[in-house]
């Protein structure tokens, strides 16, 4: 145990630092991103709405880890696309840029769909009252409608986040250095304490997790519209 434990120790926490910026990148992408999809889902223009509807659907049911190989093989290899600086650490960099792209584009499908259904729980008369006064629906979204829905859905949001964390674990497949891959590399060298490994590493996603859903439950109380 000692022997594991000196050679763990020091990747132990850059290993869940590259998880927890992997969970606030991609959470900060595919609240942008979700939000504009929410836009497309009730737009009024038949196009944008065929549009996310499709995106959300298609992206939603495909497996993450297709999605995560797809920007790394398809994108990369195959079309090229670069989204780090040439220099020394160029494969590493583009390769966690990469990720983020797959996390965005799948768990944007997520808070779409959670803010959907918050959109759902604003009084429709709230809009038509905007509409009589003028506002386009541009307006009647982002002044009204959305600020609502977002508060009606934080704990929602709470989960997807959480989920997010849990699955930055499939990063691994294109290489990135994050928990799970130096817990397999960990199990790999020492395959007699595997259960101390696994524990290791859930008691550190579990402090991940938690707070977050302990905050968001908290935040979606007190941020709660009062009807």
């Amino acid at each position: 145990m000692d022997t594991m434990w000196t050679e763990l120790a020091p990747d132990l926490w850059p290993a869940f630092w590259m998880t927890i910026k992997l969970t606030l990148l991609s959470a900060l992408g595919s609240l942008v991103w979700g939000t504009i999809l929410t836009g497309f889902r009730v737009s009024p223009i038949p196009v944008l709405r065929g549009f996310g509807t499709a995106y959300v659907n298609i992206v939603r049911n495909t497996p993450l880890t297709l999605v995560i190989l797809f920007c790394s093989i398809g994108l990369y290899q195959n079309l090229g696309l670069t989204l780090a600086p040439e220099n020394d650490h160029f494969i590493e960099n583009n390769n966690f840029a990469l990720a983020v792209l797959g996390f965005v584009l799948y768990t944007s499908t997520f808070v779409c769909e959670s803010l959907r259904a918050g959109i759902n729980t604003v009084p429709l008369g709230q809009a038509e009252a905007a509409r009589s006064l003028g506002l386009g629906f541009l307006q009647i979204l982002g002044l009204i409608v959305l600020p609502q829905a977002f508060r009606a859905v934080i704990a929602p949001l709470g989960s997807v986040f959480i989920a997010l964390t849990k699955n930055t674990t499939i990063a691994s497949v294109i290489g990135v250095a994050e928990a799970s891959l130096l817990m397999k590399s960990t199990i790999e060298n020492h395959a007699d304490q595997i259960f101390l490994v696994f524990g290791i590493f859930a008691v550190g996603f579990m402090i991940l997790t938690l707070p977050t859903g302990l905050f968001f439950g908290w935040l979606g109380n007190r941020l709660a519209v009062k009807r």
